[in-house]
């Protein structure tokens, strides 16, 4: 289905609105091959709260933007390649339901749908277009992800330390690393990442020593809980912290 939609009218005209919607500040996303396979409003866990963002789904790549105007106009526009994405569920929570996470080398989050039906649909959806591409460049799933950051309301202490309380003063950072919640004492040194940045990034303190000396990370829980995953949100939020 979607190779015969890839060429077709109806399809550029569809990319072509999506287009329209972000403006000149969009990047374009009309080239050969490229298929709009759905789009819709996902709750995206943001490093301060949960937010309402766009989405679209291509068959190559995911994008996303702030929400300006409802199906009108959208900004701050974000493409995630298929080719890196791994999806995971996360239980429902409270008012958090129907989420999962993507999982990018260079950033990860959490959305939710507004039902359980729409949670899989995407899901299926999202998979289906990534095992496609693999299968297609022959290329094997990514094996490495970047941190799901903790949000800054689940800890009022530093996470390594357990001594520092965050105050107005004594500023919130996040480990690159891990995506804990630290103190300024706590991340002081950077270390670079490739797959998340040029330049060396902040790490906690206890990260810093892991790749220092090699040794090998212990694995964060892969399931979401509110006190241990949230992702920053880079188009509205402080991300150097």
């Amino acid at each position: 289905m979607v190779d015969r939609l890839a060429n077709s009218e109806a399809n550029s005209k569809r990319i072509a609105v999506v287009e329209g919607c972000f403006g000149t500040a969009g990047q374009p996303l009309a080239i050969p091959g490229r298929v709009l396979i759905g789009e819709g409003v996902l709750t995206k866990l943001c490093r301060k709260k949960p937010k309402a963002r766009q989405f679209f789904l291509f068959n190559d790549i995911l994008v996303y933007g702030n929400i300006v105007i409802q199906k009108k106009k959208y900004n701050k526009q974000h493409i995630i390649p298929l080719e890196s994405v791994t999806i995971e569920t996360v239980p429902d929570e409270g008012d958090l339901r129907n989420g999962w996470l993507i999982k990018t080398p260079t950033k990860s989050f959490a959305v939710y749908a507004a039902t359980a039906t729409e949670k899989t649909e995407w899901m299926n959806h999202i998979t289906k277009c990534v095992s496609d591409l693999l299968e297609k460049s022959g290329k094997s799933p990514t094996g490495e992800h970047a941190a799901v950051w903790v949000p800054d309301s689940e800890a009022t202490v530093c996470m390594r330390c357990q001594k520092v309380k965050f105050t107005p003063v004594s500023r919130r950072h996040h480990c690159r690393k891990c995506g804990f919640v630290v103190c300024g004492p706590c991340s002081e040194k950077k270390y670079l990442l490739p797959s998340q940045s040029s330049k060396p990034v902040r790490v906690c303190e206890f990260c810093y020593d892991q790749l220092s000396t090699g040794a090998t990370l212990p694995p964060r829980s892969n399931s979401y809980s509110r006190t241990n995953n949230i992702s920053e949100d880079e188009d509205e939020d402080d991300s150097s912290d």
